[in-house]
């Protein structure tokens, strides 16, 4: 087993980079689904393909979604703070908690202070207003990311796999249950994938100069199956999304079922996928942040 000193620098610049590229990518989820007239489109075509087969699948997704509360984060939160406080890691037990906390915070911040033009596209929920990031689905992600940072590295991959099948299901299922369009929940995923990386930073900021880490530590094959997994989604999305595109001049009421399904269906592989790319960087850095040696 090799142990060496943990490359502080060279991690802070990849979690800069990290947070950097998610942002990005959320300000063009945002722009491309808020204000412009075919993104609005593709996200109403597959909320309304939600109700293919809806009547099967309103059970399990209500109490998937009812499940999550202020009440519930708060005790999800106290958990992760207990397990990262028994395993000795006070900086991150605060650390996991502002990661919840304020993903959860800027979320909120960002739905009530963005604006959604209307280009009369889904006059239904006019009155609505912006619903991008998804609530539900950052609190899934964010305490999906906050509890693979606490684990111990011999559980951490099934908790990665757990947290990540977990947080993808959430995102669907406020798209299953109409709550939201598929944008807000990637939008909501790539919030939390940046206060992640931010996160990381203040781990090492923390960290002490005798900290090591094991190269034995990486989970370098379940951050590639998750990784690669994630982007084979998010290009099945893209594929279906842009097979989409040439019946744009129709509204998504009068769409036939096969168009309402490749939305609904591609914009689910999107969401699935987004979340699998976030986890696996946070998988893939880990061990580097949380380092088995603490000096």
């Amino acid at each position: 087993m090799r142990v060496r000193a943990t490359p502080r620098g060279w991690t802070a610049v990849w979690l800069v980079v990290l947070a950097i590229v998610q942002a990005a990518a959320f300000i063009a989820v945002w722009r491309v689904a808020v204000h412009v007239e075919i993104g609005q489109w593709i996200d109403t075509v597959a909320l309304t393909g939600n109700r293919i087969g809806q009547d099967r699948i309103d059970g399990p997704v209500d109490r998937i979604l009812n499940a999550m509360s202020v009440v519930s984060l708060l005790a999800a939160t106290a958990v992760i703070g207990f397990i990262a406080l028994i395993r000795g890691r006070i900086a991150l037990a605060v650390t996991a908690t502002l990661l919840i906390a304020g993903a959860n915070a800027t979320t909120q911040l960002l739905k009530y202070g963005l604006a959604r033009p209307d280009f009369g596209i889904d006059p239904e929920r006019i009155y609505a207003g912006n619903s991008l990031p998804s609530g539900h689905a950052t609190v899934a992600a964010s305490v999906a990311v906050a509890l693979v940072l606490v684990l111990p590295r011999t559980v951490r991959v099934f908790g990665a796999f757990l947290g990540a099948g977990y947080a993808a299901i959430a995102g669907v299922a406020t798209l299953s249950a109409g709550w939201h369009r598929p944008s807000d929940a990637v939008a909501a995923f790539l919030v939390v994938g940046v206060w992640a990386a931010l996160a990381g930073l203040v781990l090492l900021i923390t960290q002490r100069e005798q900290a090591q880490v094991e190269s034995a530590d990486a989970h370098r094959v379940a951050a590639t199956v998750l990784g690669v997994g994630g982007v084979l989604a998010v290009v099945a999305c893209g594929l279906a999304l842009a097979w989409l595109v040439d019946l744009r001049g129709t509204p998504p009421g009068e769409l036939a079922r096969r168009p309402l399904l490749v939305g609904y269906a591609g914009s689910a592989a999107g969401i699935a996928g987004t979340m699998g790319v976030v986890m696996a960087l946070v998988l893939a850095a880990v061990h580097r942040l949380v380092p088995r040696v603490k000096g």
